[in-house]
């Protein structure tokens, strides 16, 4: 039976500051015996575990959000694959926003809270840095993976939809002044839905500091607050957008993959102290998840993966809500239909899952840019402080992924987004200087 019991949201001082870690590398399991390897074909079609070294434990308290990309979580619970490799006390908890996923992350599992979650990316860094805890005391993150590209969208309600705006939010503009009080809806401050939406509004030459005003919505509450006309437009992921659609009470302008292909979107991380108590169990972990995302992306699997999250237990969605974006069939809900998009939701595919540096850089980069974080960070510093993506090689090698599906090197180089902007890892300040509206830090 799944686990998935509310953790509510819960404030507290944060349990430990900033951690210098060790790097750690370890060891490979040895090789299962054949019977082994016979007997687990069936249930574990990618390969059974070599089981090594043991899990220092094989409890973790993991946080979601009832977003499609939670999936791999959920499916590593629902599927058994966290049991797989040795984390047969895994529970997966619903937390009932971003602020009560921090607030819980900053309590710890030990405490009460979590030790990990699904989690928009930018919020390890946040919390990290002690930006969004009270009393701005750090708790060190630690980002094992990323959980998904792609899959999400930006909202607008039925009564701005004769506007037009689609990928271009500039017909808004008009819309917005002749309207007055306009508000837009995110789901936490310097997150991802934050940023997309900044960044499409800024691009369409409309000022998010000035033109609008922008506000915090739970995801799982976004289509309810649209119905009561609580904002105008809004940034969310999936299955939230195609509700609002199959309601009749509004549009998706754009899915944000047409901003930026291939974007990196939600992670799994945890609190920097598990790992570093825990560094088997936290490559076991991520190993699991590995696994569950590629059980996720086959194509094969999408409709069991709606049903699986739409049950009351976890979502409590129907699946109609849920799997036409899953297969990449979007309907805009303004006469645009797109069949098998290109642009739908990955978890592992095109390397969805390796949490690559440059994409952090320029999450961070943005949320400088929005004054959020202030312009002298040391953000390749942060970077190497919060990112692990030495756990998710590991854990890739667990999991028996081919040499090819594993990248290279730490970042995926130049990105270039739907405005003509290019991203260059290495020269942040430069993409920085190029953006004509943001609204640094003094």
């Amino acid at each position: 039976m799944p686990s998935s019991s509310d953790k509510s949201s819960r404030l507290a001082p944060a349990a430990d500051s900033a951690v210098n870690l060790n790097r750690r590398s370890l060891l490979r399991g040895v090789t299962a015996t054949a019977s082994l390897l016979a007997a687990s074909r069936v249930a574990f079609p990618y390969g059974a575990f070599a089981q090594g070294a043991g899990p220092e434990t094989t409890k973790a308290q993991l946080g979601y959000i009832a977003l499609t990309d939670s999936a791999p979580l959920i499916v590593a619970r629902e599927k058994g694959f966290f049991t797989k490799y040795g984390m047969k006390d895994v529970e997966v908890l619903k937390q009932a926003s971003w602020g009560g996923t921090r607030d819980n992350l900053v309590l710890g599992g030990g405490s009460g809270g979590i030790d990990g979650a699904h989690i928009l990316t930018p919020m390890p860094y946040l919390i990290h840095t002690g930006k969004v805890v009270q009393n701005n005391q750090p708790v060190a993150m630690s980002i094992l993976a990323r959980l998904n590209t792609n899959g999400q969208a930006i909202s607008v309600s039925k009564a701005l939809m004769p506007a037009g705006a689609k990928l271009d939010s500039s017909p808004l503009k008009a819309a917005f002044a002749a309207k007055g009080n306009n508000k837009v809806a995110m789901t936490f401050r310097g997150g991802t839905h934050d940023l997309w939406i900044r960044y499409w509004l800024a691009a369409g030459g409309i000022d998010p500091e000035k033109d609008v005003e922008t506000i915090v919505v739970p995801p799982p509450q976004m289509v309810a607050n649209m119905k009561v006309g609580t904002m105008d437009a809004f940034c969310v992921g999936e299955p939230w957008n195609d509700q609002l659609v199959n309601q009749g009470l509004g549009y998706s302008a754009c899915v944000t993959g047409e901003i930026w292909k291939d974007h990196p979107e939600k992670s799994f991380a945890m609190r920097a102290s598990y790992v570093a108590q825990n560094p088997r169990s936290a490559e076991l972990l991520t190993a699991a998840v590995i696994e569950a995302q590629r059980w996720c992306d086959a194509m094969e699997n999408k409709d069991e993966l709606a049903t699986i999250l739409g049950k009351r237990a976890w979502f409590n969605v129907p699946s109609p809500d849920i799997l036409p974006r899953s297969k990449g069939n979007i309907d805009y809900g303004d006469g645009r239909k797109v069949a098998d998009s290109p642009l739908r939701m990955k978890f592992f595919a095109d390397h969805a899952s390796y949490p690559f540096q440059s994409h952090e850089s320029w999450f961070l980069t943005e949320d400088i840019r929005w004054g959020i974080l202030p312009p002298d960070l040391d953000t390749k510093a942060l970077i190497g402080a919060v990112n692990r993506q030495d756990i998710w090689r590991a854990a890739a090698k667990l999991a028996d992924i081919p040499a090819a599906e594993i990248p290279v090197g730490t970042s995926r180089g130049k990105e270039t987004f739907f405005d003509g902007k290019v991203f260059d890892p290495d020269q942040p300040a430069a993409y920085l200087a190029s953006l004509s509206i943001k609204k640094l830090a003094a």
